[in-house]
């Protein structure tokens, strides 16, 4: 399976951190955003790494080069930020079967194979890793409406009113079917054509898309204030790895 990694963005409200680089490549950790991204889709299985670039694209092409790991990048290029649809038709070309699509601004800690494995049973056209948060903070995300058999029924685009506290995390799987609704989609209130559209044109055509509830943790790195908590949970993950093993050598 295709990963899709959109690494376009300029991370205005990371400045001064991104005035000399794209948002992707601000460090959390001591490494990349985006190769935190990198090495999740890797470890689902990805065998190709279809990077969308746009802001300072040559730092993150210098950076990574043609290959991560062994797997190998294609780079398709976003040259005017007009919102996640515009950029996922970037790799249309690329795309041939089934697929995972991740936001190279978060980063995970959580069962994104659980969402994998969903779309590989054949029974959903799309699977979407979903999380509840805070209502005041949901304005932040696309919000989700679901049935009784936890399908997605409804996504809204950062609204006002959030009709609830269910938001998508920026880990998605489609089907290429997704392109045909990006083509269809017209330019928001906001100016830009947003992937929640194209998910709505899916939903109205009879399409499935199951909502997989997050187990673990991911942030979305869109302030300084994201960034440091990501590493402190980054940081307590690995002390309790660690103290994992000793216990466990000790037991021994």
């Amino acid at each position: 399976m295709q990963a899709v990694v959109l690494a376009a963005g300029e991370g205005t409200r990371l400045r001064p951190l991104t005035e000399d680089k794209p948002k992707a490549l601000v460090e959390v950790d001591g490494r990349p955003i985006l190769g935190h991204c990198f090495d999740r889709v890797v470890e689902l299985g990805a065998d190709e790494l279809l990077v969308v670039v746009g802001y300072k694209k040559e730092k993150i092409i210098d950076f990574y080069g043609d290959e991560y790991e062994g797997t190998p990048i294609t780079y398709t290029h976003q040259r005017e930020p007009k919102g996640l649809a515009h950029a996922v038709l970037t790799v249309e070309d690329h795309v041939d079967d089934d697929f995972m699509l991740i936001l190279g601004d978060n980063i995970f800690e959580a069962n994104l194979d659980d969402v994998v494995r969903r779309q590989r049973e054949d029974r959903a056209d799309a699977a979407f890793l979903v999380e509840e948060v805070p209502y005041e903070e949901a304005s932040r995300y696309g919000v989700c409406d679901t049935n009784d058999y936890g399908e997605i029924t409804k996504v809204v685009e950062k609204p006002d009113d959030p009709p609830t506290n269910l938001v998508m995390t920026g880990f998605y799987t489609f089907t290429p079917a997704i392109f045909h609704a990006c083509h269809l989609v017209q330019p928001s209130n906001r100016g830009e054509y947003e992937i929640t559209d194209a998910i709505n044109l899916l939903l109205q055509s009879g399409r499935t898309i199951d909502a997989i509830r997050l187990d673990g943790w991911r942030m979305d790195i869109g302030y300084p204030e994201d960034r440091k908590e990501a590493e402190r949970r980054l940081q307590d993950g690995y002390d309790a790895k660690a103290e994992s093993k000793e216990a466990s050598a000790a037991s021994e």
